[in-house]
């Protein structure tokens, strides 16, 4: 019996289309599966501690921060800016949303690092920033991080006897700020670094917590 050699050849070729394109599919598959189970692994939390710089370089080294982005929630403006954040009463306050993954830290021990950064006794701002825009806030998104919260400050009232005048606010959306503002304390290290030596954060700091 003779064969095509032609038709045989275009058959095994069509065959090694089809492989290889199954092949690169179910690689694209594997790869957008992998980056579903990331993103589903991810949470999303937000925390006002006074100027959001400091707060970013506060959370960016704690192991299972994904990423930390600087911007403004509370109010009701919509996408507001810097300058009217600051210097218009619009309800917002300097406010970071932390990117964490679950497998590596939680919403406790996240919120635990968020009180040992900032002064919960501060009802005018925070350090050298004062004025509404730089109060403390521990925003909340569901019932259970509201226990926590209220757990937590129940404790340290007790430790400290004094009352904490950090507000607890439900979360309803949060506006990223001007690109200048993100990583700043990177960015512009040096700037950085001689403001937060002048606000005297870490001396706070120490003093409260250590």
């Amino acid at each position: 019996m003779k064969i095509n050699f032609k038709i045989t050849l275009f058959a095994v070729l069509v065959l090694f289309n089809l492989n290889t394109k199954n092949s690169v599919e179910g690689s694209n598959n594997l790869i957008k599966d992998t980056e579903k189970d990331l993103v589903s692994n991810y949470n999303k939390i937000y925390f006002a501690g006074g100027c959001f710089w400091c707060m970013e370089e506060s959370f960016d080294k704690i192991d299972g921060v994904i990423k930390t982005v600087s911007g403004y929630s509370g109010g009701d403006l919509e996408n507001p800016s810097y300058e009217e954040v600051i210097y218009k009463d619009t309800g917002h306050v300097e406010t970071i949303e932390v990117t964490f993954d679950i497998k590596k830290t939680n919403y406790a021990n996240l919120l635990n690092v968020f009180w040992k950064n900032i002064d919960p006794f501060d009802k005018y701002g925070q350090f050298c920033d004062k004025g509404k825009s730089y109060r403390s806030v521990v925003f909340y998104q569901n019932n259970k991080q509201k226990k926590l919260i209220d757990n937590s400050i129940r404790k340290l009232e007790s430790r400290f006897e004094s009352k904490i005048v950090t507000h607890v606010w439900k979360f309803k959306k949060f506006y990223e700020a001007e690109n200048y503002h993100q990583d700043y304390y990177q960015k512009n290290f040096l700037r950085y670094l001689a403001y937060k030596k002048a606000c005297q954060r870490e001396e706070v700091l120490n003093k409260i917590w250590n």
